[in-house]
């Protein structure tokens, strides 16, 4: 996701993509089509991953970078991993998309998404070759600057994306192909005001809720989460309700329990995670009282929430700390219970994955260029490393 560095000194790299632009875990067979490395059994390259022979039994992992940042990418990473050792294996690089921060997988497994964090923002629709020969369908413009998230409706109709820098929230259908469609909303959130030194609106995650009922966006710089309806028909988002956070939190991104009844949302800014109930009913969203990461007086920028399958863990990528703080979910996910934070061994941990299985957790270390795979241990979730994979600028994994 977004905001890769303190608010202020992010300016600078949106900057720059301009310059240069001037000149969401599916698992089964249709994901497994889809891979992203060459044929089982080929030997990895020595360099940036694992030495030894691919196993037969590795899966797809893909990787989020930024074209236009010092040492970033050239596109999106593709790679695969040892679903038994958590081992990465290079695997290339998907050339012809601009800074590619976030992605999100179609329902049907065969269609790659993926934003175009720049100014003008865009939305890319790669086709998946069973072969790994991955091409580009198209591009569409998001009608706003720098959007760092985007996920796929549940009915795979829709592509939703949300403009950090613009503050909007932009809805584009997808065609039989899986190619984008001419956008059919653009919704700018102009309330709440801005929160304690904002200079606006910043649109920073828009997702469906676990029912299919509502669309929730998270907006860090008015300090709100937006619940929307989407009109099938239409394909325009409907404004249901708004919950508003203390005054400077910052929400970044939140994260659903299985239940579907509470989310937890990380605060960026006042270093925080709170649990949100969620009505179906009506769609709003109702934040509780906010509780510490865990990493003491370090101000750790928390990015990334994430929840184990069976809803009995959540766990937290801390930026400043560089560290995952473990929770415990209790009272059938209406609680949080802190019990530790963890060391990434990298620097400034951004996003985290899960594998299908739940197995395996992948860090993506966006200052040190590496991504941490931890083993996450059953009954207890404890976290221990497994493995580390060098990346250009990792911000984002998908593992399949």
């Amino acid at each position: 996701m977004s905001s890769n560095k303190p608010l202020p000194a992010r300016r600078g790299l949106l900057a720059a993509a301009a310059a240069l632009a001037a000149g969401a875990a599916v698992s089964g067979p249709a994901a497994a089509r889809a891979l992203a490395v060459p044929p089982s059994g080929a030997p990895a390259p020595a360099a940036g991953g694992g030495g030894g022979p691919r196993p037969a039994a590795a899966r797809p992992l893909f990787l989020g970078t930024y074209t236009s940042q010092p040492g970033g990418g050239t596109g999106i990473g593709l790679a695969s991993y040892d679903p038994v050792s958590g081992e990465v294996f290079p695997g290339g690089t998907l050339a012809g998309v601009a800074d590619p921060s976030f992605l999100a997988l179609a329902p049907c497994g065969r269609t790659l998404y993926a934003v175009n964090e720049r100014r003008p923002g865009g939305v890319t629709a790669i086709a998946l070759g069973e072969d790994g020969r991955h091409r580009v369908l198209n591009s569409r413009d998001t009608g706003g600057d720098a959007p760092c998230h985007l996920s796929v409706h549940p009915g795979g109709r829709f592509l939703l994306s949300a403009n950090y820098t613009s503050g909007s929230v932009a809805v584009h259908p997808v065609e039989e192909d899986g190619s984008l469609g001419e956008r059919t909303d653009l919704v700018e959130h102009t309330s709440p005001p801005p929160g304690p030194g904002q200079d606006g609106p910043h649109a920073h995650q828009i997702l469906t809720t676990p029912d299919g009922g509502h669309v929730l966006a998270v907006d860090l710089g008015n300090d709100s989460v937006h619940t929307y309806r989407l009109d099938p028909s239409a394909g325009t988002l409907d404004r249901v309700s708004v919950a508003v956070l203390p005054p400077g939190a910052g929400p970044r991104a939140l994260a659903f329990h299985p239940s579907g009844r509470y989310a937890y949302l990380a605060n960026e800014l006042s270093d925080t995670i709170a649990v949100c109930a969620y009505d179906p009913d009506t769609g709003r969203l109702t934040p509780g009282t906010p509780q510490p990461t865990g990493t003491g007086g370090v101000t750790s920028y928390p990015a990334q929430p994430l929840v184990s399958r069976d809803g009995a863990h959540a766990y937290l990528s801390n930026r400043g700390h560089n560290s995952v703080s473990h929770y415990a979910v209790e009272d059938g996910g209406a609680s949080l219970r802190l019990l530790g934070t963890v060391p990434v061994g990298g620097d400034w941990p951004r996003h985290l994955a899960l594998s299908p299985d739940g197995a395996l957790m992948f860090a993506c270390n966006q200052r040190s260029g590496s991504v941490t795979v931890f083993r996450v241990a059953p009954g207890t979730g404890t976290l221990s490393p497994a493995a580390t994979h060098t990346a250009p600028v990792p911000v984002f994994a998908l593992p399949l």
